[in-house]
């Protein structure tokens, strides 16, 4: 009797293709959570230059407001030197 020689399967089986499916499965959960944290990441980077630009602008107008209050002090002290100079 001849022993008769088993062939190596041809094509996949059933077992590659469930690692295969898994591998696959991996990478798309790892793409789609990275999809994900780079969104959230520009949306808040969005949020957070526009709170910068409203700082950088309130800023501009507090020197300004400094600047109105030193003029108008100024002008205080002087009108109230010209006020105590015509009293005399």
């Amino acid at each position: 009797m001849a022993a008769k020689k088993r062939k190596a399967p041809n094509g996949i089986s059933i077992g590659m293709l469930s690692v295969i499916l898994m591998a696959m499965t991996i990478v798309l959960i790892l793409a789609l959570v990275k999809i994900y944290l780079s969104n959230q990441i520009y949306y808040e980077s969005k949020k957070v230059n526009k709170m910068y630009a409203q700082v950088q602008a309130l800023k501009a107008e507090n020197k300004i407001l400094e600047q109105n209050v030193e003029a108008l002090k100024f002008k205080n002290r002087v009108t109230d030197t010209i006020f105590v100079i015509e009293e005399e």
